[in-house]
């Protein structure tokens, strides 16, 4: 479907009967979006035929672009085989014991469990019954509470966007009151005046005053992103994650390291918490795990939760009709297994990456750049009007919203989130790819520089 008529007709249904996600409804069903009908390697085609350079990886998930035949053949023959069957009543089926298993070879070695879902958020959702109940096992079910941190994402439903920390949710929909948040490690937003280490420890410290505020016996986990990645690509200071590791061993918190976006070669390792170098005791995966072809998440359940759930204590009350679901479990397989078996985690991080990020520093004297920052293959850019005073192009982000359409429509895919570009490419991108993005980003930031009055 490329033809004009065809778009036209599409985007009429489209408008008149589909509600999309975190979308202004009725400003889409007025103006409508783009409908993309075909991918290639890390490109993007929309119904037109108007080719885009994804700079976003999907959602974050396409790691490995889009064109991973044998991921699409795993799924294939597992549909012929056994497109589904349940995991409830003493079932299993064969995708999914050797996911588990195979998820426990890459991951961190005090990770021996999975626990399936569909998603990031019903990981989350279940990461808050695997606290309470570990606790309720040991004899302290007064831990109930979670401590999470401002502008987070945890995902969608209720469960996981009260644990996230993002008010537009917030104000939308009654939360969970058990849910407690403290600020995140954003450097440039809330510290630029003092030292980034001396700001990373004092807001890592804000974990003990809430602690100590809630009470240490009634507090069961802190919850966080490595890097928060919707949140702005917030890369914390170096002094952050040891000191909130420090703190959840000293308080007998229990750490949730949520891997959704950072995990499967994000940040340069297999997990964002082998590069900040903390021990979760919970790990929630999704997106990348199945490279975006299937819908599948979960939870890597840590030695000391999962010995404690093994011991006794009667049937774990939770689970879900997908939860690993053959052909997800298929697709996951093949993913780890392409990512095993080419090094395409080991050549990004020690190639393409460092391309990357000394390409995004040419940025850092731009006029209207505040802040380059990253971490592996993902990056965000602060725009600014005033460099010294961080003051911003326009209300309302609308300086970034600008930048961000100038660069789609120059065919580079890229997200705004407030004032800042944020991107994650693929990490099957070669240098001359990721030229191609950047060159693609500085003539976006030139418009948007000349359209606010800026030289």
């Amino acid at each position: 479907m490329n033809t004009a008529v065809d778009t036209a007709s599409l985007r009429k249904l489209d408008q008149s009967h589909h509600l999309h996600p975190f979308t202004d409804f009725h400003d889409y069903a007025e103006h409508g979006g783009r409908i993309f009908s075909k991918a290639e390697h890390i490109y993007i085609y929309d119904s037109e035929g108007h080719k885009m350079l994804d700079g976003m990886s999907g959602l974050w998930c396409c790691n490995l672009g889009y064109s991973q035949q044998s991921i699409i053949e795993a799924v294939y023959h597992q549909m012929q085989e056994l497109p589904y069957y349940n995991n409830f009543f003493n079932c299993s089926n064969q995708p999914a014991v050797e996911l588990a298993k195979a998820l426990v070879d890459v991951t961190p070695a005090n990770f021996n469990h999975v626990f399936f879902t569909n998603s990031g958020s019903e990981a989350n959702d279940t990461n808050i019954k695997l606290a309470h109940r570990y606790f309720d096992l040991i004899g302290k079910p007064s831990k109930k509470l979670i401590i999470s941190r401002k502008n987070a994402y945890h995902g969608s439903t209720v469960a996981a966007a009260s644990l996230g920390g993002m008010s537009a949710m917030h104000k939308q929909a009654r939360g969970l009151d058990y849910v407690h948040h403290i600020n995140q490690p954003h450097w440039f937003e809330e510290g630029a005046e003092e030292d980034p280490n001396a700001f990373g420890i004092r807001v890592a410290q804000e974990l003990i005053a809430k602690i100590d505020e809630l009470g240490e016996d009634n507090v069961a986990a802190f919850i966080a992103e490595p890097v928060q990645g919707a949140g702005g690509v917030i890369i914390p200071p170096d002094s952050y994650w040891p000191e909130v590791q420090r703190i959840c061993d000293e308080r007998d918190i229990l750490l949730i390291a949520d891997e959704v976006i950072c995990g499967f070669g994000r940040t340069g390792k297999w997990f964002g918490s082998e590069t900040y170098g903390i021990k979760p005791d919970l790990m929630t995966f999704a997106k990348a795990v199945t490279n975006g072809y299937m819908p599948l998440g979960g939870v890597m359940v840590g030695d000391r939760v999962a010995d404690v759930l093994l011991a006794g204590g009667g049937e774990f009350a939770h689970g879900l009709t997908y939860s690993g679901h053959p052909a997800a479990c298929a697709a996951g397989l093949e993913t780890l297994r392409i990512l095993k078996d080419t090094n395409i985690i080991e050549t990004a991080a020690s190639d393409v990456a460092p391309h990357f990020q000394a390409r995004l520093q040419e940025y850092v004297d731009h006029p209207i750049v505040g802040q380059v920052r990253g971490k592996g293959m993902f990056a965000a850019v602060e725009l600014v009007s005033d460099k010294s005073s961080r003051e911003r192009l326009a209300p309302e982000s609308g300086g970034a919203v600008y930048c961000r359409n100038v660069a789609n429509e120059n065919g580079l895919m890229v997200r705004q989130t407030g004032d800042a570009m944020i991107m994650a490419p693929p990490l099957v991108c070669n240098r001359e790819e990721i030229d191609i993005l950047i060159d693609k980003l500085g003539a976006a930031l030139d418009a948007t520089a000349s359209h606010f009055g800026i030289a």
